[in-house]
């Protein structure tokens, strides 16, 4: 199975649980409102003999747990890959190979940095936990989120979300566990190595990172 529909069956099995989930909830309202009939007399009953049956310790029933592993961390990494097919990341309107920077620039005001970096020019909003990465003709190719939601994740919660990763780089002591979300996306992990966990996320428009001015 490709990794292209390793996500659309990840994204089909959260959706089918949340959907189970929300059908669980209608029904235990409904029983909740209804009256219970008034008691009668009943006639003296001797106690049963039988063996009494324990609850059963399986999880039947439980579907996201079975799908997803029922832990909150899978439930964010699915979030964000369908956030980074669009180009997003949380809590940011602007995507990647649509955005233009000069346009963020004037809704968000001026970055707190604005430096040369790689491929492209990097404008660092700390406030709001995001940066940009935009080329010489202002797209913006790069959406990075420092969320501290997400800093919370490990490299054992996204292999079981989403596998393996497509590709693994280091940069200097970050790792980097790159996901190709669509034809047009990467969703890239970066693990500190000092805490073994998320330190951000990007969602990186590889196609934008040339200079469209230039000849």
């Amino acid at each position: 199975m490709n990794q292209t529909a390793r996500f659309k069956q990840f994204a089909i099995g959260i959706s089918f649980a949340i959907a189970i989930s929300l059908s669980s909830c209608s029904n235990s309202d409904a029983n909740m409102n209804q009256t219970p009939p008034p008691a009668t007399a009943s006639p003296s009953v001797q106690p049963s003999t039988e063996p009494r049956t324990e609850p059963s310790d399986t999880n039947d029933g439980n579907i996201e747990e079975e799908l997803t592993g029922g832990s909150e961390a899978a439930v964010t990494i699915g979030s964000l890959v369908e956030l980074a097919k669009e180009g997003k990341v949380p809590n940011c309107e602007y995507a990647a190979h649509s955005a233009l920077y000069d346009e963020i620039e004037k809704a968000w005001g001026k970055a707190d940095s604005n430096n040369t970096s790689g491929k492209g020019i990097y404008a660092e909003y700390k406030d709001k936990g995001i940066t940009f990465g935009y080329n010489k003709g202002m797209i913006v190719f790069d959406v990075r989120s420092y969320a501290k939601k997400l800093q919370s994740l490990t490299l054992t919660d996204i292999e079981a979300a989403l596998g393996k990763a497509d590709k693994t780089t280091v940069n200097g002591s970050d790792d980097i566990y790159t996901y190709q979300v669509n034809e047009q996306y990467q969703l890239k992990f970066i693990i500190s190595e000092t805490t073994g966990k998320v330190d951000h996320i990007s969602v990186y428009s590889p196609e934008d990172t040339k200079n469209n001015m230039a000849g």
